[in-house]
């Protein structure tokens, strides 16, 4: 990563026009990506895509709806952005699932794995970012510096798992870095100026990590303006070098 030298303009890395879409725009992480951006950079056009058509947004959003687990949705997404403001500077996939009342909860045990809540999981978590990058990431700028991050993990680290449980979020996230990995290497191939990564925003306070705040240090939640804004300066230090790698939200790099 470059030096984290003090920038006067947030984002600077990027044109001060950049334009953004972010998938899940409705979500905790999401919603406050769009804020922010929008907020710090008033120039900026961002996409906000989600389930449903949000009612709120800023003056310098354009909210669009999207059905992560249908290609036909994804396509027709990626196709309105580049008709309404061209190439991308940067697009966020951040979206997740972990839970879903009863029907879905993080299995603390193989005897809880069932195969309708691990096919669900890994087709929101795994299937849909990856559809997403296959219409967006030809999108992507080619003459300057462009970034297409999702939502990862630590937990999808094979190396660092030490606990156990949550069999089919882990797989999911530990699927999803692979798939960044390799669609950072032939990204590289064709955009050179193009960065592919996951990013791991911390335990944020969302509707995702509520049942479990409970197991969280003092100090350590975080909310969703201050996991942005932490992963947005992620974003910002980002070189080529870089590409394929998963982040955490402090900067550092998660082992695969």
């Amino acid at each position: 990563m470059v030096d984290g030298q003090a920038h006067s303009r947030f984002l600077s890395t990027f044109d001060e026009a950049l334009n953004v879409a972010i998938i899940g725009a409705s979500g905790g992480i999401g919603a406050a990506l769009m804020n922010v951006i929008c907020r710090e950079n008033p120039r900026a056009r961002v996409h906000a895509f989600s389930r449903r058509q949000l009612t709120s947004i800023p003056d310098n959003a354009i909210s669009s709806t999207i059905e992560l687990e249908n290609e036909s949705s994804i396509a027709g997404a990626a196709t309105r952005v580049f008709r309404q403001t061209g190439e991308l500077d940067m697009v966020f996939v951040a979206t997740g699932l972990l839970h879903d009342g009863e029907d879905i909860e993080p299995e603390k045990s193989w005897r809880s794995l069932n195969a309708r809540s691990l096919e669900k999981i890994i087709r929101v978590n795994t299937v849909g970012p990856a559809l997403v990058a296959k219409h967006f990431l030809s999108l992507m700028k080619r003459d300057a510096k462009s970034v297409f991050a999702c939502l990862s993990a630590r937990v999808g680290s094979i190396e660092d798992n030490r606990l156990g449980g949550w069999y089919a979020y882990r797989a999911s996230k530990a699927a999803l870095n692979m798939i960044i990995k390799t669609l950072s290497i032939e990204l590289s191939r064709s955009n050179s100026r193009a960065i592919c990564v996951g990013l791991h925003p911390g335990t944020v306070n969302t509707s995702l990590s509520k049942p479990f705040q409970g197991n969280v240090r003092p100090g350590k939640l975080l909310q969703p303006e201050n996991a942005s804004m932490t992963l947005l300066t992620v974003v910002d230090n980002l070189t080529t070098v870089d590409s394929g790698k998963i982040f955490s939200w402090d900067g550092s790099v998660i082992p695969p």
